[in-house]
């Protein structure tokens, strides 16, 4: 880990992924300081009590100086206006890098406001839980999870073989991916599933919320989702909104013939369906890491 030559990490969005991020630095051998900045004061000294940081301030351009690597750990709805006001306070040399899930828009805002000697690689690693906040933080959360790493042409060699390092380091498996295809990829399999929870919770509340009680495991186990962040995932949906848009269009062309085959009580048809999909998710049980 301090073959990095990280001495000083500063971590914007002290959350679920980025307490994890600083728990994770920690466990595995960051002999340096971890400073962390966020909007709320008392999260902050929380996460300090809880020694997932050495030190806290809601100035993020307080926390970023002298930073050898920072982590934007906030929706990326939040991104230009974080970096344009911690940018003047980067020093050259130092890499930034985020763990958000749309890539594309997050370069395409980040990498014009770099200063000169400051380098941004993408990452994305693919882990979480349904609930946010530091008490779900844990050091194990990125251990054996994949990240994918998102560079472009503009993208510093020697930055982003540090961000691959770091990442393995802390128990993941990291992969290359363009943004584009990390965009077209997520939508479909995670961003989609995510909207789908929630639509489905607001269906049945919609149809009668005292039905909530009577639900079994197949509900909670669809559903476990929607009780992630909702300014997270309304970030990512405008965010990603071209790629979110083509999987939702072919989502609701599935649900139009579902429905069209139980309007005409085609027995055939459904089983057919059903079967079709019972396939593909023994598939998804065989891909998975």
């Amino acid at each position: 880990m301090n073959d990095l030559n990280f001495k000083r990490v500063a971590i914007i969005g002290v959350g679920l992924i980025g307490g994890s991020f600083a728990l994770a630095l920690k466990k595995y051998g960051f002999a340096g300081k971890i400073a962390g900045t966020g909007r709320k004061k008392e999260n902050l000294a929380r996460a300090k009590e809880m020694g997932l940081i050495d030190e806290y301030s809601t100035s993020a351009s307080e926390s970023v100086s002298d930073a050898d690597l920072i982590v934007l750990s906030t929706p990326v709805g939040q991104f230009e206006d974080i970096f344009k006001t911690i940018r003047k306070n980067i020093k050259a040399g130092a890499i930034v890098t985020d763990v958000g899930s749309v890539k594309t828009e997050a370069i395409k805002i980040l990498e014009p406001l770099m200063p000169p000697g400051v380098n941004f690689v993408g990452s994305h690693p693919i882990a979480g839980k349904e609930r946010s906040g530091i008490d779900s933080a844990s050091p194990d959360l990125f251990k054996n999870a994949r990240c994918i790493v998102t560079p472009t042409p503009d993208t510093d060699k020697n930055s982003l073989k540090k961000i691959l390092a770091l990442w393995t380091e802390l128990g993941s498996k990291t992969s290359l991916m363009s943004p584009e295809q990390h965009d077209w990829i997520f939508a479909a399999t995670s961003h989609l599933p995510h909207i789908i929870a929630y639509a489905l919770i607001n269906t049945i509340l919609d149809l009668n919320q005292n039905t909530l009680p009577h639900s079994g495991p197949s509900l909670r186990d669809m559903t476990r989702i929607a009780l992630s962040s909702p300014e997270l995932w309304r970030d990512i949906c405008l965010c990603n909104k071209e790629n979110i848009l083509k999987s939702l269009n072919q989502f609701l062309s599935s649900i139009t013939h579902l429905k069209g085959l139980i309007e005409k009580s085609d027995a055939d048809g459904l089983e057919k369906e059903f079967q079709k999909a019972q396939t593909g998710r023994r598939l998804l049980e065989k891909a998975e890491p």
